[in-house]
């Protein structure tokens, strides 16, 4: 079959790979009905992450269950399901509280740019739907397993409650996804900090009150300049830069919490400073696993349409394209048909 391998920076390549097989009895094997690009993928295509000779890319999916290993129970072939890009048991002590995400036998997802993937921890990380959804839910479902799930816990991470006023420090799909669920938590003000205006177009359309434009010490004190001198009661870093998280801290008011679910590059803390501001820090990879079943019956239900972020679809075989444009910012999140 056709898949998606990255061999270095900026040399991603669609092309024919194995076919999947099951390799433990927990696996499943899973039909894809749409596949999508990452941001996080952009890391190693620009050659900020290291890889091996090459890696199989991909780690947001959703489709039909083909085949089951033996000790699989919860998933049958002929199933529509969704999974996390964090593949979990759901059983061991940290999933039990919620944090799927650092699960003891914790896996990332790869191989999901293409038509079929094997999914290990089936039980575990893969939830299904009743019946087979219409196709036009399908980009909004796909957005679930990584995007809209990564969004969510920055605000839940956040402690976003009703009434907050929140701010969202970037503009990619995360953190536009971070917009709609601080909307959907009951935030009455949402400052999203963004220079582009379909972005901005797209923020305003999630939920957003407020746009702010500036970056650095200039967006801090919009900010500041908008609550009164205050500051966000959560704020939501979804960028992952040095500059981007120094910017959301100084963001919150002494008491807040900022909700950080970009994958941290350069980023370094100052403890004193922290320490006096009196603002908290949770974050990680997403723990989507847990959020997964209300975020897809909040797409079954059409409360809400996050596959609106996907401003670009392209065949698998023009992969290649859909990195450049994300790269380059002509898109803000490409979705692959398979």
């Amino acid at each position: 079959m056709l898949g998606t391998v990255l061999y270095g920076p900026r040399d991603v390549r669609c092309e024919e790979v194995p076919e999947p097989k099951l390799l433990h009895p927990t696996d499943a094997i899973i039909r894809l009905s749409a596949s999508c690009i990452c941001g996080s993928d952009l890391w190693p295509f620009r050659g900020l992450q290291d890889i091996p000779s090459s890696m199989a890319m991909g780690h947001e999916y959703c489709g039909i269950v083909e085949e089951v290993g033996g000790a699989v129970a919860t998933v049958k072939p002929g199933q529509f399901v969704v999974g996390s890009f964090c593949i979990s048991d759901n059983t061991c002590p940290h999933c039990r509280r919620g944090f799927q995400s650092s699960c003891q036998q914790r896996e990332f997802m790869t191989g999901a740019q293409a038509p079929r993937a094997r999914v290990p921890l089936a039980d575990g990380t893969l939830v299904a739907t009743k019946e087979l959804p219409a196709d036009d839910l399908i980009p909004s479902l796909l957005a679930t397993s990584d995007v809209l799930g990564t969004g969510w816990y920055a605000a839940d991470a956040a402690r976003v409650e009703p009434g907050a006023t929140v701010a969202v420090v970037g503009d990619g799909a995360v953190g536009l996804m971070g917009v709609l669920a601080a909307k959907q938590m009951g935030a009455t003000r949402i400052i999203a900090m963004s220079r582009h205006k379909a972005r901005q177009d797209l923020a305003l359309e999630f939920g957003a009150t407020d746009i702010v434009s500036e970056r650095g010490d200039a967006g801090v004190e919009r900010v500041k300049s908008l609550t009164a001198g205050v500051g966000a009661d959560s704020v939501l870093e979804c960028v992952g830069m040095k500059e981007s998280m120094k910017q959301a801290i100084e963001c919150a008011r002494p008491g807040a919490m900022v909700g950080y679910v970009g994958v941290p590059h350069g980023v370094e803390l100052d403890g004193e400073q922290l320490f006096f501001s009196q603002r908290g820090l949770m974050g990680g990879p997403a723990p989507v696993r847990r959020f997964l079943p209300h975020l897809i019956d909040l797409v079954l239900e059409r409360k809400i349409n996050p596959g609106k972020v996907f401003d670009l679809t392209l065949p698998l075989a023009d992969v290649a394209e859909g990195y450049r444009a994300m790269d380059e910012r002509r898109a803000i999140k490409t979705l692959l048909r398979l």
